[in-house]
């Protein structure tokens, strides 16, 4: 049988993830494998949480990735806090909003929801009637709706919520390491995030964090965690103290991968990669709009790394994105839910967010619509 790895072409990964890998976290990944109890991949487990605070600017000792997607960070913080009977009110304006909806109802909460139209945000004046019609356990919102581009006004909730005893859960798979990410200054006691996006690891690991609040809430459950996997309550023996105790064999390589990306970062200086991302957001926007191109979402509510573009009526969305990956190695993303056909997804994410990769899409893209 031949090796039909030798046949993948280098594609440049413009949608909504993942996107492109520096070369050196793919050097990360071909380390040497050691097991997961040993000392150096301890230090190496201890380095990853430092810089994940950091980076998420918080204090909670409970940070670490979950061996998982970015869904599975999803459900980590969804089975930990949720009983059956809570009460939790979601802020649906995307798919991952609605999906949201989809865990917490499995988990049998009662929920409720504040919806904005796809390609608007949450409006805030909502949320604060819905808060005081209610007493929810947690309030869960996306920061970054991968699904329409709108960066959704996280730290306004986050006060509203700070006057109520509920929880307050932060998707933010798409913005970690693109957009600022203020968690202690939010008042987030739940969040999680996706390595796949801007942190520019291939998918596989979902960094999360909870406050000392969230982890009240899990001490403090009248049920076991429903998910053996996801049980923060045994997964922290194995990411914190002296004595490590083993939980599950942890996908060494790729939290290697996961550590050279946030050194990376570091280096790069967080300041520095989001000014990247805002200025290559700038650059495609403007290439766009010369094209006669429209965004779908307005301008003060977009977000840099994600770009909804409207589809010109007559031209072939699918047959775009095709020729786009057939001719000249670029991926895109189609629309989702009520968008599907309406509109493309163009992400500008952590390794792919540089001018020289805009300007060939851009051009590429030109010849496609002709």
């Amino acid at each position: 049988m031949k090796n039909l790895l030798k046949e993948i072409p280098e594609v440049l990964l413009m949608g909504p993830g993942p996107s492109s890998v520096h070369p050196d976290t793919y050097q990360a990944l071909a380390s040497s494998t050691l097991g997961h109890m040993d000392g150096d991949f301890i230090r190496i487990m201890d380095a990853i949480k430092e810089m994940l605070q950091r980076l998420m600017n918080t204090g909670n000792k409970l940070t670490l990735p979950i061996s998982g997607t970015g869904s599975a960070g999803m459900e980590t913080s969804f089975v930990n806090l949720v009983e059956r009977g809570d009460r939790v009110l979601i802020l649906v304006n995307g798919v991952f909003g609605t999906r949201m909806t989809d865990v917490a109802s499995r988990l049998g909460a009662d929920v409720d929801t504040v919806e904005a139209e796809w390609g608007t945000p949450i409006d805030p004046e909502k949320v604060a009637q819905k808060l005081k019609s209610g007493n929810y356990k947690i309030v869960a919102v996306v920061h970054a709706e991968t699904s329409t581009g709108v960066r959704n006004p996280v730290a306004e909730i986050g006060k509203l919520v700070q006057n109520t005893p509920s929880l307050y859960l932060v998707d933010g798979v798409t913005s970690l390491g693109g957009i600022p990410v203020k968690l202690d200054e939010w008042g987030v006691d739940a969040f999680y995030s996706g390595t796949q996006k801007c942190l520019s690891v291939p998918p596989g690991l979902a960094p999360v964090s909870f406050s000392d609040s969230a982890l009240d809430a899990l001490q403090s459950r009248k049920s076991k965690v429903p998910n053996w996997y996801l049980d923060l309550s045994m997964l922290t023996q194995y990411w914190e103290g002296k004595k490590r105790v083993y939980h599950h064999t942890a996908p060494i390589n790729m939290l290697y991968a996961l550590y050279q990306s946030l050194l990376l970062l570091e280096e790069e200086g967080t300041e520095a990669a989001f000014a990247r991302h805002a200025h290559c957001h700038t650059r495609l926007a403007e290439g766009l709009s010369k094209l006669g191109l429209q965004m779908l979402v307005e301008e003060k509510y977009r977000l840099p790394m994600l770009n909804a573009v409207v589809v010109p009526e007559g031209v072939d969305e699918a047959g775009v994105r095709n020729r786009l990956r057939s001719e000249f190695k670029i991926e895109i993303g189609a629309g989702l839910g009520p968008l599907a056909g309406k509109v493309w997804r163009i992400g500008v994410m952590g390794h792919t967010a540089h001018e020289e990769n805009i300007d060939y899409f851009l051009d590429s893209l030109k010849k496609c619509i002709a």
